[in-house]
């Protein structure tokens, strides 16, 4: 279905993204730092309410998923805006790629670098912060993660087609924040009023966030929170092909 020129496109993007250097720092130190931040207020033995997992090991999961969440949902959104006002998505109509593999091709290059985001909080919050797992469950918790986060790359080439240039930065912020506060990523959505917890439930970061505790606890990950990842990610990703098919943006 991409093809040798999705191929093509995934290794521009990523050359692209890895020589932004602004970028990579930002996005692989700056979940790092917010993660020390938060878990310094802490100490070891604080548990998430209602399980046993520490507070250090719940901010580790949340930092890494909020930081691979950073990469492809800002990384993406404002880098697509812009080559629309430029033209480039209008020349790349004109040849044989088709709208999924186009999107396809965004996803991909941006989970891409999700991956130095994840090992750089693990290794901090396993060597600062003596957080420690059995070695299934850092192998499962990187997987899961990076995996989780090809749902956030499609949002945010959606929102790319969605946004102008100059609307795509506060659109993208609203959008990021909200969803990483209110899906559980800063705090236990267990300290939230019953209410808000009621539609925390459906955001596709609270099952984000979920998943990664879940493995943090020894157990497997929520039938339901896999389940609302997959749909969110079909309704992400088609939406974005959806768009690409029908953008008129001149050059």
């Amino acid at each position: 279905m991409t093809g040798p020129l999705s191929g093509a496109l995934i290794g521009l993007e990523v050359t692209r993204t890895v020589r932004n250097k602004k970028f990579m720092f930002f996005s692989v130190i700056y979940p790092s730092v917010i993660y020390l931040l938060i878990s310094g207020t802490r100490n070891t033995t604080d548990t998430v309410p209602g399980t046993d997992l520490t507070m250090q090991a719940f901010f580790m999961v949340s930092m890494a998923s909020f930081g691979a969440l950073t990469a492809v949902l800002m990384g993406n959104s404002e880098r697509i805006a812009k080559e629309r006002e430029k033209g480039w998505v209008r020349q790349l109509r004109l040849t044989t790629l088709p709208g999924s593999g186009y999107v396809l091709a965004k996803i991909a290059s941006a989970a891409i670098v999700t991956l130095p985001c994840i090992v750089v909080v693990f290794v901090v919050a396993a060597s600062a912060k003596h957080v420690t797992f059995d070695a299934w469950q850092w192998a499962a918790l990187t997987g899961t993660i990076w995996a989780g986060s090809l749902v956030f790359a499609a949002l945010g080439v959606a929102i790319g087609y969605l946004a102008t240039g100059d609307a795509v930065r506060p659109i993208t912020m609203i959008i990021y924040f909200g969803l990483s506060i209110l899906g559980g990523l800063w705090m236990p959505t267990a300290t939230f009023p019953q209410w808000l917890q009621n539609i925390s439930v459906w955001l596709p970061t609270h099952a984000y966030a979920a998943v990664g505790q879940s493995i943090g606890m020894g157990g497997a990950p929520e039938a339901r929170d896999i389940a609302l990842l997959c749909g969110y990610f079909l309704l992400f990703a088609g939406g974005a092909a959806r768009l690409y098919r029908k953008d008129t943006l001149k050059a």
